[in-house]
């Protein structure tokens, strides 16, 4: 297959949920041009993409990183005063994470304290308890063991109970 033609599948298939990913890890702005470069990253690094590897994980990894990469920009001096950017991302689904980010107060409370976690908790959390990723796919995207994988979750899902005030076995 052609590489625009797999990168256009997989943005087909993926784009919404790396834009939901990105998005726990960001927050909202710029989320639009870090899904895109993505996506060009991906492009760029075809050739050194292995066959035998899951493209979801492998994508996600490039988003994890892009995203760590912006975290650390927001968190440089800025020297010039910037103009908000508003993305504008159109899902295929009628239910944008604002959308349900706004349904009430408590998932509200959630999001807010999973965004206060340092990022490994953060990370953990959002593949496994909200993409729902296995365990390995997990540690491939997280580049850790699967062990790793399990502990940091048990960990961040304590940390969000106590965050949130209610029992981990309840997440």
């Amino acid at each position: 297959m052609q590489k625009t033609t797999l990168i256009s599948v997989w943005y087909e298939r993926y784009s919404d949920e790396l834009y939901n990913f990105l998005l726990y890890r960001v927050g909202k702005a710029d989320v639009e041009d870090l899904l895109q470069e993505v996506f060009i990253r991906a492009y760029k690094g075809l050739d050194s993409f292995n066959g035998d590897a899951n493209p979801k994980t492998w994508l996600y990894s490039i988003a994890r990183n892009i995203s760590i990469d912006e975290i650390r920009r927001r968190q440089r001096p800025k020297w010039k005063s910037m103009m908000p950017f508003e993305s504008h991302h159109e899902p295929k689904t009628e239910r944008t994470p604002e959308h349900v980010l706004e349904l009430d107060e408590e998932k509200q409370a959630v999001y807010q304290a999973i965004q206060s976690l340092k990022p490994a908790f953060r990370d953990v959390l959002i593949l496994r308890g909200i993409k729902e990723f296995s365990v390995r796919e997990a540690a491939d995207v997280l580049n850790w063991t699967e062990n790793k994988v399990r502990s940091t979750y048990h960990r961040a899902k304590q940390k969000l109970a106590d965050e949130i005030g209610g029992d981990p076995r309840e997440q």
